[in-house]
């Protein structure tokens, strides 16, 4: 019966999982449009804008020497092509890393570069330029922008980013700005908003990043890179139907993104630089990514004509368009890069249908793009599980309660064992058997002190700082696992409770259960030279090397730190270079304690052998 109840519980909440992190579209949200059926998609060039975003461009002096010349391409060629009214560069501009890749500093030469890029495409005469911030921006370096808007990203502090920067923090003055913002929008069409970081990134007061941004029809973001490959396509929809578009990086996957506002519904496409043709339709648009909260979805219904916006290099020679794999007639060209062709969407109104284009060049090249539409909005599509999780969770919420869950069962286990009675156990179990029997009679002795410095490192990675250095150039501050002091502020955590999950799982854990392993060896009698003879010899060697590679995993953290933060965080960090220390300390004293100093243990270890 409990496995059944519990099976029952486990099944609810899978289901309301899929349920908050699979919103399905359109959702009702705010509704900003009138269920206005006009004007509608026709035959003409009107009521038309497109953009294009790219993100996370990393122009960098030591690595991908390609990478800024391929973006000037983009700036002077791809730009020039596509002609739209705007370009976003959401962030992360240039790399700001040293060459080693440990450090992380701002280098003027990639900002000049950066800057010379603009100046030699003239990008900014033949459209409206908006660049901002990432977590690998600072202020020092604010002069060399060339457009007037790079102080619109999200953040409040740049500081040095590989431990602590993947995510923005939002203040209260912030919050109101942007509260102040998002009421005089209201009035608008539509309200685009774009930042660096995704909102599950973004630590915000109440009532939070996401209600504030309701009214919008899309959230515009980059910084996760595809998830290094994992999530080419991270796109989701807050509960109030406002689109999360993450856009992979130009650094590594040469990725930007065309979004078209067309009689005021919204495409977009994410592609390939150097991909020719390119390819938006933009009716009758994406059910997945519809929401009649903020579009008049209605207008599909009584448009005239398939829209499409096709570009390319060379003189466009076809656009095929398919409906449900029929092929409904060849588009012609309007004006620019847009083509039509007539349909009776009356055709369409039940049901879900797919849309496809293959458009083909003078050069050969042929693209095809397509997505599934419909009339009805009482119909249902999901976004993706995975993408939506890592959309839509408040990954700081997460961190902190896993962290929370680690440190609850590691102070459990020592208390338990700490005041557990001894047992009389055998084979695997003598773990508890060393654990617990340090209750008796060597409480001041070598071997409590081993456990009460295990201890010690639990609490230190729950309340001590980690380090204190230079967070800030010029500024000294304090780690600690619930945030950063520096500046006279203070910064709540976030990827710092990451930092300390991982601390626990794979260092703090495995040394405590190494050292009851030797500890477990020293009270069978053996010592150092001769449990690698006695014992089975795979197994040990198994366990050192791996306690020896976890260790040198620590001392490579230390380093890190060094380059990372300075001198100052590497010799005043207690969770690194005084951990090593002291684990080394550790270990040296319990493989080289006297066998006086387990004659108790021995004893009644052969007791509970016997019985």
């Amino acid at each position: 019966m409990l496995k059944l109840a519990v099976g029952l519980l486990t099944a609810a909440a899978v289901a309301l999982l899929l349920d908050w992190f699979a919103p399905s579209g359109p959702p009702v949200g705010q509704r900003r449009h009138r269920r206005a059926s006009q004007p509608a998609p026709g035959a003409e060039a009107a009521n038309l804008l497109w953009v294009v975003q790219v993100s996370d461009i990393h122009i960098s002096k030591f690595r991908d020497p390609k990478r800024a010349p391929d973006f000037e391409k983009f700036c002077s060629e791809t730009i020039d092509i596509i002609q739209p009214a705007l370009v976003l560069a959401t962030g992360d501009l240039t790399d700001a890393k040293t060459r080693d890749k440990l450090g992380s500093e701002q280098v003027e030469v990639e900002w000049k570069t950066y800057q010379s890029i603009l100046k030699r495409s003239r990008v900014m005469e033949k459209t409206k330029w908006i660049d901002i911030k990432g977590n690998h921006g600072k202020r020092e370096m604010k002069h060399l922008f060339l457009s007037s808007d790079y102080r619109a990203d999200l953040g409040k502090l740049e500081y040095r980013d590989e431990v602590l920067v993947l995510t923005s923090i939002l203040v209260v003055n912030q919050m109101e700005e942007l509260s102040l913002m998002a009421t005089e929008s209201l009035h608008s069409n539509h309200t685009i908003w774009f930042g660096h970081f995704p909102t599950s990134t973004i630590i915000s007061p109440a009532p939070g990043i996401r209600t504030l941004m309701s009214s919008a029809t899309a959230y515009l973001c980059g910084h996760l890179h595809t998830m290094g490959g994992l999530m080419p396509a991270l796109h989701s929809q807050h509960r109030g139907g406002t689109l999360e578009l993450e856009l992979g990086d130009w650094m590594d996957n040469r990725r930007y993104r065309i979004l078209a506002f067309d009689h005021d519904l919204l495409s977009f496409a994410d592609l390939n630089f150097g991909e020719w043709p390119v390819v938006l339709i933009t009716n009758p648009k994406s059910f997945l990514y519809s929401s009649s909260g903020h579009e008049p979805l209605v207008r599909i219904l009584y448009s005239t004509h398939i829209r499409i916006l096709a570009f390319s290099p060379s003189v466009i020679i076809s656009v095929k368009v398919y409906i449900d794999g029929v092929h409904l007639g060849n588009a012609h060209q309007v004006s620019g890069p847009l083509y039509v062709l007539k349909w009776s969407p009356q055709n369409y109104s039940e049901g879900f249908h797919h849309i496809d284009v293959a458009v083909q060049d003078a050069s050969g090249k042929i693209s095809t793009r397509g997505h599934i539409f419909a009339m009805e909005e009482n119909l249902s599509l999901r976004f993706g599980f995975w993408p939506s999780v890592i959309l839509l969770t408040d990954h700081y919420v997460l961190a902190r309660v896993l962290f929370g869950l680690i440190v609850l069962i590691q102070i459990a286990l020592l208390v338990i064992f700490r005041y557990l009675q001894k047992p009389a156990l055998k084979g695997m179990n003598k773990f508890i058997f060393v654990l617990s029997s340090t209750k008796g009679h060597v409480k001041k002795g070598h071997v409590y002190t081993v456990f009460s410095n295990g201890a010690a490192c639990l609490f230190s990675s729950l309340s001590g700082p980690w380090f204190v250095g230079e967070l800030i150039d010029g500024q000294v501050g304090a780690c600690f696992s619930f945030g950063v002091f520096v500046g006279g502020s203070f910064l709540q955590g976030s990827l710092t409770f990451v930092v300390g999950i991982l601390q626990m799982l794979f260092f703090n854990l495995p040394l405590m259960a190494y050292l009851c392993w030797c500890l477990l060896l020293r009270c069978q009698g053996h010592s150092f030279r001769s449990h690698i003879r006695h014992v089975r010899r795979l197994m040990a060697v198994l366990v050192h090397l791996a306690m020896a590679l976890l260790l040198a995993w620590q001392v490579y953290s230390c380093y890190f730190l060094q380059r990372t933060y300075g001198t100052l965080a590497f010799f005043f960090s207690p969770m690194r270079t005084w951990l090593v220390v002291l684990t080394s300390a550790l270990i040296y004293k319990t493989w080289t304690l006297q066998s006086s100093e387990f004659r108790t243990y021995i004893v009644e270890m052969k007791n509970c052998q016997s019985s």
